[in-house]
């Protein structure tokens, strides 16, 4: 009985040890939120992914010039209002988001898509966005959505990866 013990004890002992030794997935499920009053809100769904700053990130990890879906999956975005973003009017549902990535500028592509594979089929493109960008304060090694508040009825989406904030705005209609 003992030997029986002791054996299972050094089994669940090296099985801990190899799952912190090696490395894990580097994705995990984030949400960004922006309510515009009780009612009217936008909630983006994206895999946080994280990227070694040492490393140049793009044109490595993160394709320059292509679509891109972080984590392997798009991001999902969700709207129970219309709004408009980059001319376009959206309607209440849920969408699928790409970007693609560059040293200059970014696009955001939303997609009436709902496929959540990874898959990118331009021909379901609602609309596609060029986001504006700056230069962040310092490097993120993680890739990050986030909401921002630029008026009452307005909201900048920002995605942010290494040293650059790309940025477009959500209006509600």
């Amino acid at each position: 009985m003992r030997r029986l013990a002791l054996a299972l004890f050094l089994l669940l002992a090296f099985l801990s040890i190899s799952c912190t030794a090696f490395p894990q997935d580097r994705t995990s499920t984030a949400t960004a939120t922006c309510n515009f009053d009780a009612d009217k809100q936008l909630v983006v769904e994206y895999q946080r992914v994280s990227f070694n700053l040492k490393k140049m990130v793009m044109g490595r990890e993160v394709p320059n010039g292509k679509v891109w879906a972080p984590g392997g999956k798009p991001m999902t975005l969700f709207t129970n209002t219309p709004v408009v973003i980059g001319g376009t009017r959206l309607s209440i549902g849920a969408y699928t988001m790409f970007v693609i990535p560059s040293q200059k500028q970014w696009t955001l592509i939303i997609s009436k898509s709902t496929d959540m594979s990874g898959k990118y089929d331009g021909q379901q493109d609602v609309v596609k966005v060029p986001l504006e960008s700056g230069e962040l304060p310092s490097p993120e090694a993680e890739f990050s959505v986030t909401f921002e508040h630029v008026a009452p009825t307005q909201c900048s989406i920002r995605a942010d990866l290494d040293k650059t904030g790309n940025f477009a705005t959500f209006q509600v209609q």
